[in-house]
């Protein structure tokens, strides 16, 4: 699974966004859209039958090989946001040569994938959404405050370290932008304690998947997570427009225990959005599990050519 092909496009505003393709050269055109935001990951490759499709890959801007690094304070997060990303799909695109592709997206991904789909409806031929969520106020108050009735000491030192300001996440955000590379560090870890903390009941999965140390990885993921959800993820009410997929068919995958991401938002997409199924996965949380990955393989098997 290792990539064909892969480059660095120059997508303006002093960023270069890192891509590759694996697969099939001749195959069905796809793009995956990784999670986080900001959270690139080597499992992509395996997303889709390797003989069967030409899947394209890119890191996000301030993300992964892309550049500059979100790690580094000078990075602009003025020219971060969900309209350039999905610009950059649309260059990327424009540059392989492709005329249509599948969307597949996974948590954050499933918001771009869905953004991207109302501006650009013409250039999807389907869609495959796992462990959707749309970035709404409402998920994102749940995520961030709401689920603290499960976990009252955790978000008590998460919450704490914030100040206990009224609007949490833009407080992390203004201390991820701190020149002091030590309060981003601390910031970094709380945040991800606490994203970890909201999956740890879950069955399958590892535990503390995104991280226990504040690599810069993890600066990049936490800085670009809370720069996005402090905006509501530059997004307006993805769902309340969920009439310009009509005529794009869709598999909806969704773990049915997932603490992150409720249900009631894919069930509300499936029901608005008459060309999606969505499929509810009782044993799985949002870290998927053996049934989980058969929903998805089974999606994929779907729209194979």
């Amino acid at each position: 699974m290792e990539p064909y092909e892969h480059g660095m496009l120059d997508v303006g505003d002093g960023n270069q966004v890192y891509w590759e393709t694996v697969g099939n050269p001749g195959g069905k055109p796809a793009v995956f859209l990784h999670g986080g935001p900001g959270a690139p990951s080597k499992g992509a490759r395996k997303a889709l039958d390797a003989e069967k499709f030409r899947l394209v890959i890119f890191h996000q801007r301030g993300a992964g090989l892309s550049t500059p690094h979100a790690s580094d304070p000078v990075a602009d997060m003025g020219v971060n946001t969900t309209g350039h990303l999905i610009a950059d799909m649309e260059q990327l695109r424009e540059h392989l040569g492709i005329e249509k592709w599948l969307v597949y997206g996974g948590s954050w991904g499933t918001t771009l994938g869905v953004a991207y789909a109302q501006r650009h409806p013409e250039r999807v031929s389907e869609m495959i959404l796992v462990a959707v969520t749309l970035a709404s106020t409402r998920e994102l108050e749940w995520l961030y405050r709401g689920v603290s009735r499960f976990f009252p000491e955790a978000w008590a030192r998460f919450s704490a370290h914030a100040g206990d300001a009224p609007d949490l996440v833009r407080a992390y955000a203004d201390l991820m932008e701190s020149p002091d590379r030590a309060v981003r560090e601390q910031a970094a870890l709380e945040w991800v304690r606490w994203e970890d903390t909201v999956l740890s009941l879950e069955d399958f999965g590892g535990k503390n998947i995104f991280a226990d140390r504040a690599s810069d990885d993890v600066l990049a993921l936490v800085r670009i997570i809370a720069h996005y959800y402090a905006n509501n993820g530059f997004v307006d009410d993805l769902l309340a427009h969920a009439d310009k997929l009509a005529g794009i068919p869709a598999a909806l995958i969704h773990g049915r225990r997932d603490l992150s991401c409720p249900a009631d938002t894919a069930y509300a997409l499936a029901q608005a959005w008459p060309d999606a199924e969505l499929t509810l996965v009782d044993d799985s949380g949002h870290k998927g599990s053996p049934a989980f990955n058969e929903a998805i393989r089974s999606a994929v098997r779907r729209f194979s050519p």
